[in-house]
């Protein structure tokens, strides 16, 4: 990261309770010291409006959008110009990013390796991707990276479309329409869908308003149903 540029880090439940002690590559252990820490991949990626996820297509069969790492710059560069913020997400090197961690992202990134040996090293995974965006994305020219794009037009926050699948979750349930066996397939599902989709924070309020509605009503039915009178 210091070698191209990147300080800000975020680590994920960290095995080593001294991992910030680890020993750091000359003019790095600012970095290190600093990095923020947290117990989720969600709490991580919160205030992003674009998560990269990275990995190889060898093993697994892709839920969301596969560019190749040299196309990702345009992306990441774009998303800076509307004034979001950008993640770029690696999983442990024992086995990298699960199916659960993919679906909080937008993307997956794949670095082209040979196919007899499409496994990187965890250091040398992040130094090729941010070599990448660094010379794509961050060259002298290409300008401010933010346009003063409101925030009603920008892409909603992952926590934001994280509330909003919950509520859409909450309101398949009491609509009978998503049975216990099932909950866990439509969350995944849901987290892909709306990433997919990347609603503004003006649409995702607008859904979350109408969705209350439905719910409330179907609350509201029910609590009728159950005293035996006329639903209002």
């Amino acid at each position: 990261m210091a070698n191209f540029g990147f300080s800000r880090l975020t680590v994920v439940a960290p095995w080593a309770p001294n991992w910030r002690e680890a020993r750091s590559a000359v003019g790095a252990p600012e970095l290190l010291k600093n990095a923020a820490e947290t117990t989720s991949l969600a709490e991580a990626v919160a205030l992003c409006t674009l998560v990269v996820g990275t990995g190889t297509l060898t093993y697994r069969k892709p839920e969301q959008p596969v560019v190749l790492l040299p196309e990702l710059a345009p992306r990441v560069l774009q998303e800076l110009e509307r004034g979001g913020q950008v993640a770029v997400v690696f999983g442990p090197e024992k086995h990298g990013l699960t199916r659960e961690d993919l679906s909080y992202c937008h993307l997956l990134a794949e670095i082209p390796t040979d196919p007899g040996q499409p496994s990187m090293n965890l250091g040398q995974a992040v130094a090729v991707c941010l070599y990448e965006l660094a010379s794509r994305a961050f060259t002298p020219g290409n300008g401010s990276h933010e346009t003063g794009a409101s925030q009603e037009q920008r892409t909603a926050a992952s926590s934001r479309l994280n509330i909003l699948a919950g509520l859409v979750e909450e309101t398949m349930t009491a609509a009978g329409y998503s049975p216990r066996s099932m909950q866990a397939a439509n969350r995944h599902d849901l987290r892909l869908l709306l990433r997919r989709l990347a609603p503004t924070e003006r649409d995702t309020r607008r859904f979350l308003g109408l969705f209350r509605r439905i719910l409330w009503r179907l609350r509201h039915l029910r609590d009728a149903r159950d005293r035996g009178g006329k639903p209002e």
